[in-house]
């Protein structure tokens, strides 16, 4: 495994929490994407080469589909997936599994947190990510729940955060550390 100062996790919202739900056509969307596109292509820059991602719907499917697009042009990047249980995605729609299932065959390890779904389960992954990344990439809008746990887990363990702006208008970036 790479080293940590290496290994770059990523947390963001569902769709339930994104204002374009699951229309990855909507150009808020599209937006998100390149804005993660461009903050993996400068943590690559920076020497971040192993990324981790928690394999949820929505922001997390983005950071995946995007490392894996920085794979094809760039050297040495690899990806793994954290699971928080060995069922994960089982019970997601035919689309949804098959877009899961096609992430996962181009991720070059996969780590099950926990075996079996239990209570606690995402925040156990949550906590994965953290403890073996030295930089979390965050696409967050302020809302409660596991990102926000997520960030407040990094900064309480001292990795570096990056905030990914939502939308257009970053408005209260002040309440964040930093914004790409």
């Amino acid at each position: 495994m790479a080293a940590y100062q290496e290994t770059c996790a990523f947390t963001g919202h569902r769709p339930d929490k994104l204002p374009w739900g699951d229309n990855e056509y909507d150009p808020r969307c599209v937006e998100l994407r390149r804005r993660i596109a461009d903050a993996l292509e400068r943590a690559y820059d920076e020497g971040w080469r192993h990324f981790l991602c928690g394999m949820a719907q929505g922001c997390d499917f983005y950071f995946c589909e995007e490392v894996q697009n920085l794979k094809r042009i760039r050297d040495g990047v690899t990806l793994e997936a954290a699971l928080p249980y060995a069922e994960h995605g089982e019970r997601w729609n035919a689309t949804q599994r098959r877009k899961y299932l096609e992430l996962l065959g181009g991720c070059d390890k996969i780590k099950v947190v926990t075996p079996l779904y239990a209570p606690g389960c995402m925040l156990a992954r949550d906590r994965y990510l953290i403890d073996h990344a030295s930089l979390l990439l965050a696409a967050y809008n302020g809302a409660p729940g596991g990102t926000r746990y997520t960030i407040e887990y990094a900064l309480k363990r001292g990795v570096e955060v990056r905030y990914i702006p939502m939308e257009d208008d970053s408005g209260g970036g002040e309440n964040f550390a930093v914004w790409f």
